[in-house]
């Protein structure tokens, strides 16, 4: 029964990136935005975001909420749309701030991983900075419906111009051998993880993967913070701030527990700056939140 609600599900979903795909970029993205906004607010599912967005950001006025979740569906619905229209809005719909630590990344001849969170379109970041010949490989956690993985694999790699790691054995295995050949890595940092370290978010424990920090530790590469922000209807900024020391002036680690918390703090600034575009829908405290 689950294959046949997937292949269901999954007819579904491609004849949805089809109607995207035949639409202009900008007009897959009002039409994406409007779904969202329209229907996601009736889902059960919203229920989930208002307890998270009452958690990290309380005390909002009712209106204010209302107008945080419906922007947070708006935003979900103009990202799905925008799935066949990567590569498009890249080249032309992007502003890169601090090209010049991007352009000292691409040519130190150093790995590095880049983090980010599930804001703005945060499948743009590795599109536009191929505009400026670096490749970024990419590390996601894969949808259950199989037909959706594959579908959304391909054009988030752009039919296979970015290597893609699903977050699994496997896909740790050529994660670590991609650092080992200095290659870029471009990962979101901001679901839960069951086997991860309890680390402060919004002022409660949220269980963390430590591999981001674990891994620039072991390679000696730069951890650096990418920001994706929305800017009108599917126009973006993207902003390369200054790396996050991985080890102390002399030389030793830094706990791994305060590099995740500088990471938290940087990903809180944004989200508090910009709550509509962030994902409020992920379970990222656990079932008591």
């Amino acid at each position: 029964m689950k294959k046949i609600r997937y292949a269901f599900e999954g007819l579904f979903f491609g004849l949805m990136l089809f109607i995207f795909s035949a639409l202009s970029a900008r007009k897959a993205s009002q039409l994406g935005g409007w779904i969202g906004k329209t229907l996601g607010p009736r889902l059960a599912a919203s229920r989930k975001a208002y307890r998270h967005l009452n958690h990290a950001l309380p005390n909002l006025p009712k209106d204010q909420q209302d107008a945080i979740i419906a922007g947070m569906w708006e935003n979900l619905g103009k990202v799905m749309a925008e799935y066949p229209h990567l590569d498009y809005i890249a080249r032309n719909n992007v502003e890169i701030i601090g090209l010049d630590k991007l352009k000292a990344l691409r040519d130190d001849g150093k790995a590095a991983i880049m983090f980010g969170s599930h804001i703005g379109n945060w499948e743009i970041a590795s599109p536009a900075f191929y505009t400026q010949n670096l490749y970024v490989d990419l590390v996601y956690r894969a949808p259950n419906n199989p037909w959706a993985d594959k579908m959304l694999d391909r054009m988030r790699s752009i039919k296979g111009r970015f290597k893609t790691y699903p977050k699994s054995t496997a896909g740790t295995r050529n994660l670590v051998k991609a650092l080992k050949d200095n290659r870029h890595i471009g990962i979101l940092i901001d679901q839960k993880y069951n086997e991860g370290l309890p680390a402060d978010f919004f002022g409660t424990p949220a269980m963390t993967s430590p591999a981001f920090v674990q891994l620039a530790q072991k390679f000696n590469c730069p951890l650096v913070p990418i920001d994706i922000k929305r800017i009108g209807l599917n126009n973006f900024t993207i902003t390369v701030n200054d790396e996050i020391p991985v080890f102390t002036q002399n030389g030793t680690k830094r706990p791994v527990e305060d590099v995740i918390a500088q990471a938290h703090k940087h990903l809180e600034s944004l989200i508090e700056k910009n709550p509509s575009q962030w994902l409020w829908l992920h379970r990222r405290w656990g079932k008591n939140v």
